[in-house]
C-alpha cells in the first residue's frame, strides 16, 4: 500500500532528498545540541552558547550528509523500479547495499564491502518488519467463518433457535 502513497518516481528523488534532509537537521540540532552542552565550560550561560553554537556548525552538516544518503538511496530505487518494472522488497535492499557500497567508494574496496553489507542487512530487516507487520495487522481483517462464530451459527432460519 506504501507505493501507492508515494510520489511517482522522478519527483521521489526530490522528495525522498529533502526528508532526508529534513529528518538529518532536526536529529543533528538535537544531538548537537546536548552534545554541545555537555561539553561547554561550567556555567549555564556557557553551555547554552555551546548547545547553540555546536547546532550552528555540525547539524547542517548532518542534515546534508543525510540529504544524500537518501538522494542516492532514491536514485537507485527509482532505477531499479524502471528497469525491473516491479516495486518490491528487493529493490530497497539492492539500494541500501548499493548506497553503503558508493558512499563509502572513496575508503576503499574493504569499507565498500562492509558499508555494502550492512546496507543491504539494515533494509532488508527494515523491509522483514514493514512485510511482518502488514500481515499481522491483515489477520485482523479476515472474515470469520460461521462456524467459528457461536453467535452466527443459528442465523439460517431453518435451522430453528435455541430454546
Amino acid at each position: 500500500m506504501e507505493e501507492y502513497t508515494r510520489e511517482p518516481c522522478p519527483w521521489r528523488i526530490v522528495d525522498d532528498c529533502g526528508g532526508a534532509f529534513t529528518m538529518g537537521a532536526i536529529g543533528g540540532a538535537l544531538f548537537h545540541s546536548f552534545k554541545g552542552f555537555r561539553n561547554a565550560p561550567s556555567g549555564m550561560n556557557k553551555r547554552f552558547i555551546g548547545s547553540i553554537m555546536a547546532v550552528q556548525q555540525r547539524a547542517p552538516v548532518l542534515a546534508g550528509n543525510f540529504a544524500v544518503w537518501g538522494g542516492t538511496f532514491s536514485t537507485i530505487d527509482c532505477t531499479l523500479v524502471h528497469f525491473r518494472r516491479k516495486e518490491d522488497p528487493w529493490n530497497s535492499i539492492i539500494s541500501g547495499s548499493a548506497t553503503g557500497a558508493i558512499l563509502a567508494a572513496r575508503n576503499g574496496v574493504a569499507a565498500m564491502t562492509g558499508s555494502a553489507i550492512i546496507g543491504g542487512v539494515l533494509l532488508a530487516l527494515i523491509e522483514g518488519i514493514g512485510i511482518f507487520y502488514t500481515r499481522m495487522m491483515a489477520d485482523q481483517f479476515k472474515p470469520t467463518s460461521i462456524v467459528d462464530d457461536p453467535a452466527q451459527q443459528f442465523a439460517d432460519p431453518k435451522q430453528g433457535y435455541p430454546s
